[in-house]
């Protein structure tokens, strides 16, 4: 994990940090190549173009797949809070990695076809 992600995730409650983590991990192990940069203030990974971005909030973990990441997955996020760029992770719920994967692959194909 890169020293900016590490030194943000410190800013966080102890829980809070472990579904950073969980987020993290879930997109790194399909992003292995990727750059981790701090981007808008947010952690993000990137290969040629921002893949996605994460960020903690009081209440819940912000997800960041791009409006072209959330519309395709648009009615998989049943009890996510959710705009048109932005998935709302609760803090109190478990975090869904297999919607993650899917976004986050969804996200390197549309960025290979470009």
């Amino acid at each position: 994990m890169s020293p900016e992600f590490t030194s943000y995730f410190s800013l966080f409650p102890a829980h809070t940090q472990d579904l950073l983590t969980e987020v993290y991990e879930t997109c790194k192990a399909l992003l292995p190549d990727a750059a981790e940069k701090m981007s808008y203030g947010m952690p993000c990974f990137s290969l040629k173009q921002n893949v996605v971005y994460f960020a903690a909030f009081k209440n819940h973990i912000g997800f960041y797949p791009t409006a072209s990441g959330v519309k395709a997955f648009e009615q998989e996020f049943v009890g996510l809070k959710f705009s048109k760029g932005a998935i709302q992770f609760s803090l109190d719920k478990p975090i869904p990695k297999e919607l993650i994967q899917k976004i986050v692959l969804f996200r390197l194909e549309e960025i290979d076809k470009k």
